[in-house]
């Protein structure tokens, strides 16, 4: 059984952290639905959705995934980047701590999920401007007697590292080249996004099914071309606030 905790959308949304961004204003009740259908589309797939109530004076909080890393055996809660968004981490750790042990990451470390990409037993950890070095020491430390190794990649350009790279199959990674040197990945197949779609990197994994974003036709009709099966869910609304489909949910096994 896979689980996936969400987090309705905060009234606040429009005061949103922007880094690479410039402010639009967004349609609260567009970026509501869209959410509302990303979980229907989850819970479609099987998934069993953990839904939390907006926090009104945490304009990022729908951005779940930024809060922690589950994984079979523990999981660790972050510290994110912004200032702003720490107060998030709170709630998740009650939620999780009715699954898994915890370890949390401490100062001088930051650290947002969407900075990591678990493959299996790899796990790489995007050195951004809202995840550090010292953090994927941490994450090191804690990771090492599990078996798993951490591997830090320089991102430019974008957010988070899952912005740029994604995992799509067993061994196939889906790709922006502009944002992260495809050499950091030896070893997977890759499918690099359409050049004109540089925000096409980021799918949701669930079983055989990516979830994946109608914005980028031609990157999609790569996926398909390599035997990929796509659902597609619209979050362009939410990505106004530089959030991504990976962003909304934080998916582990039970």
């Amino acid at each position: 059984m896979l689980i996936a905790i969400t987090r309705k959308v905060s009234p606040s949304i429009a005061r949103c952290e922007l880094t690479h961004f410039e402010r639009q204003p967004i349609n609260l009740k567009t970026a509501v639905a869209q959410h509302s259908q990303y979980e229907q589309a989850l819970q479609f797939l099987g998934v069993e959705i953990i839904p939390l109530p907006a926090e009104t004076d945490l304009p990022d909080s729908v951005f779940v995934e930024d809060t922690a890393l589950v994984l079979d055996e523990l999981a660790i809660l972050t510290r994110p980047g912004a200032e702003s968004r720490r107060p998030e981490v709170e709630s998740i750790s009650r939620v999780l701590s009715e699954y898994r042990e915890l370890a949390t990451i401490q100062a001088p470390g930051c650290l947002d999920g969407g900075d990591i990409l678990q493959v299996g037993k790899m796990v790489y950890v995007g050195i951004s401007t809202r995840s550090n070095t010292s953090a994927i020491q941490q994450l090191q430390t804690f990771l090492k007697p599990f078996g798993y190794q951490v591997k830090g990649i320089k991102v430019t350009g974008c957010l988070h590292l899952k912005s740029a790279v994604t995992q799509v199959a067993s061994n196939t990674l889906l790709i922006n080249p502009a944002w992260v040197d495809k050499m950091e990945f030896a070893g997977y197949q890759m499918i690099e996004v359409h050049p004109d779609e540089l925000y096409g990197a980021n799918a949701v994994q669930v079983g055989e099914t990516l979830l994946y974003q109608p914005n980028y036709p031609e990157t999609g009709q790569r996926l398909e071309a390599a035997g990929l099966k796509i659902k597609l869910v619209d979050a362009s609304e939410l990505a106004k606030a530089e959030g991504a489909l990976t962003c909304c949910s934080l998916i582990f096994k039970e």
